[in-house]
Formats: C-alpha cells, sequence, structure tokens
C-alpha cells in the first residue's frame, strides 16, 4: 500500500512538473513575441511620423496605440503573471479532478510553431501601420460590391487584422495572435468553459447530447470538447467559411467524424426550437454591436431545450474583477473594438433573462468572465 500511495504521489508531481513546464515555457514564448511585436510596431510609427504618413498626437504613444484617459489604474506586469499563474493552477485542477485531459499542444510540433512564429511576425508591421493610419475598413471596402450576405458590422479589421476574418491566412494566426495578446494564457481561459460541459456528461449520456459552439471560429473550444469527451457530437457555427474551413482541418480525422460546421449568423440560428441541450459561446458578444447582442441572445435562448445549458465565455465586464477595470477601459483604444466599450456596461443577465435563461454560476478566469445560464 506505502510503496503504491508513493508511486501515486511520484505521477502526481511528475504530471504538475511536466504541466508546469509546458505552460512556463509556452508563456515566455508568446511575451517575447509580444516584446519583439511592440519594437517593430515602434520602428513602423518613427518611420511613418518622420514620412508624414501619420498625425503625431500628445495622446499617442510611440508604438502607435493611442494613450487614452483612463480613470482607474492597470495592474503591473508581476500582478498579471500572478494572475496568469492562478488561472494555471486551476486549469491544472480541474485536469486532476477529471473535468478534462492534459491540455495538448494546438499549434502541433516546433516545426508549426515556427511558421506560425514567422507568419505572425510578418503581419505585425501591417498591423501597426492600420493602427497608425486608423486602417479598419480595408475589408468593408473589398466586400462592397459583393458581400455574401454578411452584416456591415462584421466586415471590418477588428484588431486591425490583416483581412479581418475572412480569409484562411487570418484563420491561420488568428489564435496565435490572440495568445501573444494574453501572453499565453488564451486556451487556458477558454477550457474553463469544459467544466461546465464535463458537469453535464456527468449527468446524461453524451451520444445523446445535442451540442453546438456559437461563433466556433478556428474552433478554439470546440476542438478541446471533442478532445475531452470522445462520445461527444458537436456543431460549429460561424460566419466566416475560412474560419470553418480552417477548425475542420486542424482537427484529428476521428474528430472530424464527430462534428459538422454550419456557415451561418448568430442571430438567424439554423435550429429548431428548444433542438439543443448544450450551447457554448466564446469571446463573441463584445464583438456585436447592442441591438445584435439581443438578437443573439433571444435566439440562444429559442434553440435551447427547457434545463439546457449555455457556456458563455467573454472578456470581464466593469466591476468582475475590480483590478483590471483599467485594462478594460485601455483594450478598445489599442484595437479596433468599435462595440466593446457598450458590452463592458450590458447588463448580461437581463439581456439573456429576456430569452428565459437565468445565470446559474459566475467566475472569473484571468481577462475573461465564464458564467453558465440555465433555460427555465
Amino acid at each position: 500500500m506505502a510503496e503504491t500511495s508513493l508511486a501515486g504521489r511520484a505521477f502526481t508531481w511528475g504530471r504538475r512538473a511536466r504541466y508546469a513546464a509546458r505552460q512556463g515555457s509556452r508563456v515566455a514564448w508568446f511575451a517575447v513575441h509580444g516584446e519583439i511585436a511592440q519594437a517593430i510596431s515602434r520602428r513602423i510609427v518613427r518611420a511613418a511620423r518622420a514620412g508624414g504618413e501619420a498625425a503625431s498626437q500628445p495622446e499617442d504613444r510611440e508604438d502607435g496605440r493611442r494613450e487614452p484617459r483612463r480613470s482607474v489604474s492597470t495592474p503591473d506586469l508581476r500582478r498579471l503573471f500572478s494572475q496568469i499563474a492562478a488561472l494555471f493552477a486551476r486549469d491544472l485542477a480541474n485536469v486532476e479532478a477529471g473535468h478534462y485531459p492534459m491540455p495538448e499542444g494546438e499549434f502541433g510540433g516546433p516545426r508549426g510553431f515556427l511558421d506560425l512564429s514567422r507568419r505572425f511576425l510578418a503581419d505585425v508591421p501591417k498591423v501597426a501601420r492600420r493602427r497608425v493610419t486608423g486602417g479598419h475598413q480595408e475589408v468593408f471596402e473589398a466586400t462592397r460590391e459583393a458581400s455574401s450576405g454578411l452584416p456591415r458590422y462584421y466586415r471590418q479589421n477588428f484588431h486591425f487584422q490583416t483581412e479581418g476574418w475572412l480569409s484562411r491566412d487570418s484563420a491561420r494566426i488568428y489564435d496565435f495572435q490572440v495568445e501573444v495578446l494574453f501572453k499565453g494564457a488564451t486556451a487556458a481561459m477558454r477550457r474553463q468553459g469544459l467544466v461546465h460541459l464535463s458537469r453535464l456528461v456527468r449527468e446524461t449520456d453524451q451520444r445523446r447530447l445535442a451540442y453546438a459552439d456559437i461563433a466556433c471560429g478556428t474552433g478554439g473550444l470546440l476542438a478541446p470538447a471533442l478532445a475531452a469527451f470522445p462520445r461527444l457530437r458537436g456543431i460549429g457555427v460561424d460566419l466566416s467559411l475560412p474560419y470553418l474551413q480552417h477548425a475542420r482541418e486542424a482537427l484529428p480525422p476521428a474528430r472530424q467524424r464527430r462534428v459538422g460546421f454550419v456557415n451561418a449568423n448568430a442571430e438567424r440560428l439554423p435550429f429548431a426550437d428548444a433542438s439543443l441541450d448544450a450551447i457554448s459561446c466564446v469571446y463573441l458578444f463584445h464583438e456585436l454591436p447592442p441591438k445584435i447582442r439581443r438578437m443573439v441572445a433571444r435566439e440562444l435562448g429559442r434553440v435551447l431545450k427547457p434545463g439546457g445549458r449555455l457556456i458563455f465565455i467573454d472578456s470581464l465586464q466593469h466591476g468582475d474583477l475590480p483590478e483590471n477595470d483599467g485594462l478594460l477601459e485601455l483594450f478598445p483604444d489599442l484595437f479596433h473594438e468599435p462595440y466593446y466599450r457598450g458590452y463592458l456596461k450590458e447588463d448580461l443577465d437581463a439581456l439573456f433573462g429576456a430569452g428565459g435563461l437565468r445565470r446559474a454560476d459566475l467566475s472569473t478566469a484571468f481577462l475573461s468572465r465564464v458564467a453558465l445560464y440555465l433555460k427555465e
């Protein structure tokens, strides 16, 4: 018995050491890319100002990001890394509780990492130039004649991103870009939603669950959900056909057979009333205009069965984690996020309540809020 106990402890500590090493190297990798990106941006800004391409404004920083007037301070890097460490501790605790397996490397092996690094750094100057010039309507201009039914609010360069969400190149580097932004913590923030899905799976035969990930993008939550629950079937819904194509091709063949992808608008979901047991929705609502938020919230309530669950992950709102409120004010000034400030003040409980959804749980995970809503 003693030998078994010692072996078990050794396995546990070995697993924890591997997790810590992987996440530590992950944070370092993306933090370094963030520093390199800022250095490139500063060079672009200096060149633009020297050539008269950008108007110099006293509130602008050297890297081209406008310095906003903040009413509260922001946490320093030490505090931010402390929050990331707390997130990783929670992530590992979820693994040890059996909610989901040890995270896989979503970017592939070293060759894949290096290729994405090259692509990311090659795109940084383009993003920097848009930030200097305010160029966030390239997608709209390119699709003015043939919008393919995409709504106007969607056809812009969110985050000053090259080609918006409308190309395979954009899809290929999107997750890498977001990980640089959040210093390697994005995947762990998303995984917190799997805890709610895990609890549902424990109560119900996962083969019978009707589950959809709305605005699935490149599959940031859908892919780990399929990995965690090997009999679960899912549907990924998104407006971007290139992102859906990327999400499918990134999955191993066995998981591709358990998922369907639908190119559709979240405000008009292609599901019957009360047809889904579970929905996940990750980082969508802060990208939506107020009127569209209400439409999507009603749609989510419409398609959920009574007792169905909405797993909602998005940016923190004001007051969720007060020490980060200054960062929330800063974010829309650093990136093209036209609807973000409205989201920060949105009463989400009232928004979903109008569609018959009641909040049953709420927690914070670094810069995200993770909520569970139940259909009445």
